[in-house]
């Protein structure tokens, strides 16, 4: 079956209430959508979000990607040289890791329908339902306090709470302040977006320790290139430290699993390049006993479905945040995962499951075998 065709689309959706971190501050979810059509009819859709603070991509520089070098590669190539095709895609161009991905996720789409089964049986079936977290963004102790028990009156019994603004003495009072509104049986995960210094990380998770505010984890408290900081940070606290923005490539997970800089990896599709090299930063961790957590950027549906099919098809992947689609003021997409509060159902038709894509100017239909 050959790639026929690969289009994109933009879409942008206003939040529902800004998304707030230690990098930046989101109003409305943009998005680059891609369609890849095969010589037979079948449609695959991937995405990917312009996170220029994180993966320095762009919207205009992502469809340059891929109408510039991803179309021209893939077109004509068949989908049963998949191998070929994927180690294609991250050796034809450096970096833009997130174009890459939302044309890895639509041929996974593609192949999977192929296969006649849902993608995440496709890729190992482990089990068809999970459980996200929600974020709370960083604002001022009170208002992050009011924000956390209203997400956990809507069912939520785990947080990822956005840190690593201010000073250390703020964000804990952030952490006292929800600790004290939403009671000790959820769980806090802290999110620093590589905003503190490693003896400030040290410094504030201690302290959060000796007032037993119960952190389950904390998501990359130093700067990405600080794999020797995010390390000295490991060493010295009891809480599980995850890395983030650290590890886009297996090479980099390699890095931090090897030397123990972290407990955890946060794999992200579009800081991987898509499913194809997720696998492998997963297949690592997991033979040296290091679980790990999918996360997303601000997503939609599409993207979303696609890392959920990903993270529930695999045993080593423990955690899940996968809460975007719940911010956005509208829905751009029809089928895909569904929600019922926490709990994600995968969609049992082939592929990722999405049959209708709304954008400016008309819909696109995502036929399903």
């Amino acid at each position: 079956m050959k790639i026929d065709n690969v289009e994109t689309y933009r879409v942008a959706i206003p939040l529902t209430k800004p998304f707030k971190t230690a990098l930046r501050t989101v109003h409305t979810a943009e998005s680059i959508l891609v369609k890849i059509t095969c010589e037979d009819g079948t449609i695959g859709w991937g995405e990917a979000p312009p996170t220029i603070v994180i993966t320095g991509e762009s919207m205009s520089s992502i469809e340059s990607a891929i109408h510039q070098v991803l179309k021209p590669f893939l077109e004509n190539q068949s989908l049963r040289n998949y191998e070929e095709i994927f180690q294609g895609i991250q050796s034809i161009l450096i970096g833009n890791s997130s174009a890459k991905a939302a044309v890895d996720m639509a041929l996974y789409d593609c192949l999977s329908k192929l296969c006649k089964l849902p993608l995440y049986q496709y890729l190992g079936g482990h089990k068809d339902e999970i459980e996200t977290d929600y974020t709370v963004s960083v604002n001022g102790p009170e208002e992050m306090g009011e924000d956390a028990v209203s997400y956990v009156q809507k069912g939520f019994n785990v947080l990822k709470v956005k840190v690593g603004k201010d000073d250390i003495l703020t964000d804990i009072e952030r952490i006292r302040e929800i600790r004290n509104r939403v009671g000790e049986k959820i769980k806090i995960r802290l999110d620093a977006n590589q905003g503190w210094k490693p003896k400030e990380a040290i410094q504030a998770i201690r302290k959060m320790e000796d007032l037993d505010l119960n952190l389950e984890l904390v998501e990359q408290p130093v700067k990405a290139w600080d794999i020797e900081g995010l390390k000295q940070v490991t060493d010295n606290v009891e809480t599980l430290i995850m890395a983030d923005e650290s590890v886009f490539t297996p090479k980099q997970a390699f890095e931090v699993i090897k030397s123990r800089s972290a407990d955890l990896i946060n794999i992200k599709l579009m800081k991987s390049g898509g499913i194809y090299q997720a696998q492998i930063i997963n297949q690592l961790a997991e033979v040296c006993g290091m679980e790990c957590m999918v996360g997303s950027m601000i997503e939609t549906r599409i993207g979303i479905s696609a890392a959920a099919h990903f993270a529930a098809s695999k045993k080593n992947i423990t955690r899940f945040d996968f809460d975007a689609p719940l911010m956005l003021a509208k829905e751009v997409v029809e089928g895909g995962i569904k929600y019922n509060g926490r709990k994600i159902t995968l969609p049992k038709v082939p592929g990722i499951g999405i049959s209708k894509v709304y954008f400016e100017g008309g819909v696109a239909i995502g036929n399903q075998p």
